[in-house]
């Protein structure tokens, strides 16, 4: 064959596959729009589309402008939603008992976090639509904390989507801990707990620690390693308290396979305690032995100078007494725990949230 007629079969051949290419991507973006048009009832054709309509140069459009297919109508940026309950009815209406049931706290004290995390939550608005309110973001924040509700049900409760209560939460968790944790989680009056403690029976006591767990769902990774002695996916809470059962530290994020001996020790208060700087240098004289400020745990801690535990085997009539007292004193932390799991009922339930931001959440119910 002569060389023209070659490069001339070859040019058919290219040609050919050209236009075949073209004609199989064309019917590819004529089913795509076909599949656009049948996910709403309300989508239907238009010989036209205005372009300035859209933030981007969307797929639909440019196969509108070319002449590929025919126009689609946008459906919506967002549903409608009812806010009928929130705003009308909760704010102006309700009495202090319903906000004691339902948010946890009085109104007083809401309106008063409120103002206090305005700096962190306030957001501008958009021409899309409007921000919700702060108020309003930190309601469905305490709903979804003091109920084991679902994040769909919090959502049709204040008309929201359900990605909005999820950002609410950790929205309103950050800016709690980050402005008030310190303010709050905080040691205190030294001297009047231990004149509380002294009430109840052990001097020289400046706080009882303890930890719970608080149930998760098994993480991707190493999840056998947040599997408790009781056999469930946990996270580890530890904290001390003072007289009045609160908390004055916080130390949470730990596996729940983890001993609490374990965790007590690779803490900032272990640390501290060790070295003389969390108490004030004030030591009483027991007997002929000098006391200085101790705390109180359970069987599970390492006795120290100034951490006492129960005595174990078999005891006579003077150990018994100071179990007794030093048990008395250490329940302190124990109804601590279970106020704070009664507050906040989330607890209760498997926390769905992921691992980082779980003692975030934790963090600011302690607050």
């Amino acid at each position: 064959m002569e060389p023209t007629a070659t490069i001339a079969a070859v040019m058919a051949v290219v040609n050919t596959s050209q236009l075949i290419i073209h004609l199989f991507q064309r019917q590819m973006l004529r089913n795509r729009v076909r599949r656009l048009r049948q996910r709403g009832e309300d989508m239907k054709s238009e010989s036209v589309t205005d372009l300035s309509q859209s933030t981007g140069p969307r797929t639909v459009n440019i196969m509108v402008a070319m002449g590929h297919v025919d126009a689609v109508e946008r459906r919506f940026w967002a549903r409608e939603t009812s806010t009928d309950w929130w705003d009308p009815i909760v704010p102006q209406f309700w009495d202090e008992s319903q906000w004691l049931r339902n948010f946890r706290m009085r109104k007083g004290t809401f309106l008063e976090l409120c103002e206090l995390l305005s700096p962190a939550l306030k957001c501008k608005e958009t021409r899309m639509r409007a921000a919700l309110t702060v108020q309003k973001r930190v309601a469905i924040a305490l709903w979804k904390l003091a109920t084991p509700d679902s994040y769909r049900s919090v959502a049709n409760h204040f008309g929201v989507r359900k990605s909005t209560v999820g950002v609410a939460v950790m929205q309103v968790a950050n800016a709690i801990v980050e402005l008030l944790l310190s303010k709050v989680v905080t040691l205190g009056n030294v001297q009047v707990i231990i004149d509380g403690f002294t009430a109840m029976g052990f001097p020289n006591c400046g706080g009882a620690i303890d930890g719970t767990h608080i149930p998760i769902l098994g993480p991707d990774h190493q999840a056998s390693q947040y599997i408790n002695r009781k056999g469930y996916f946990s996270m580890v809470l530890q904290a001390p308290v003072d007289h009045r059962g609160r908390f004055t530290n916080i130390n949470v994020g730990w596996p729940g396979k983890v001993h609490d001996a374990r965790v007590f020790r690779n803490s900032g208060l272990f640390r501290r305690l060790q070295e003389g700087i969390y108490f004030p240098d004030q030591k009483i004289t027991v007997g002929d032995v000098e006391m200085p400020i101790v705390i109180l745990g359970d069987p599970a801690y390492p006795l120290m100078p100034w951490l006492m535990k129960p005595y174990t085997g078999a005891l006579g009539s003077e150990k018994e007494l100071f179990n007794y007292r030093l048990s008395k004193c250490r329940m302190v932390v124990e109804c601590a725990f279970g106020r704070l799991k009664g507050r906040w009922r989330s607890f209760l339930t498997r926390s769905d949230l992921r691992e980082t931001n779980i003692p975030i959440v934790i963090a600011a119910c302690y607050v």
